[in-house]
């Protein structure tokens, strides 16, 4: 199975060792899922840890070893993101998703992303790190 982390599914994985973040992380280093995400996203993610808890940029380093970085989406992915609705910031990273053909998006933020949860967009499902952890571990 294939994940796509948002931002604040990978600050939270290297902000607390405990947690369902770090366990999806965990799930891969087993062999249960491959984990993607973009530039974008790993880029605010590194920026969120520098500014909050910048003692945690080698655990996010060592995090995302195992994390392919899926090229820049196309903009046609991107309009499409931002008809869902999605905010500007948002859109260029489930347009990632959905160009990269994974499985699930996995976010955490359900003020941007709750209206999409747990519904399928071009065969991408759209699920928080608890109930994603819950179709890989099932």
């Amino acid at each position: 199975m294939k994940l796509f982390f948002d931002a604040n599914v990978i600050f939270t994985a290297a902000y607390s060792a405990h947690g369902l973040s770090r366990g999806l992380f965990q799930l891969a280093v087993a062999g249960k899922c491959v984990l993607y995400t973009s530039a974008f996203a790993h880029e605010e993610a590194v920026r969120n840890i520098q500014k909050k808890a910048a003692d945690k940029l080698t655990e996010l380093a060592t995090l995302m070893q195992p994390v392919e970085i899926l090229p820049e989406p196309h903009p046609h992915w991107i309009i499409r993101a931002e008809r869902l609705p999605l905010a500007g910031k948002d859109a260029p990273v489930l347009a990632a998703a959905l160009q990269g053909t994974v499985d699930i998006f996995v976010t955490g933020d359900r003020r941007d992303f709750g209206h999409l949860f747990g519904k399928v967009l071009e065969g991408v499902k759209i699920l928080s790190p608890a109930d994603a952890f819950e179709v890989i571990v099932r």
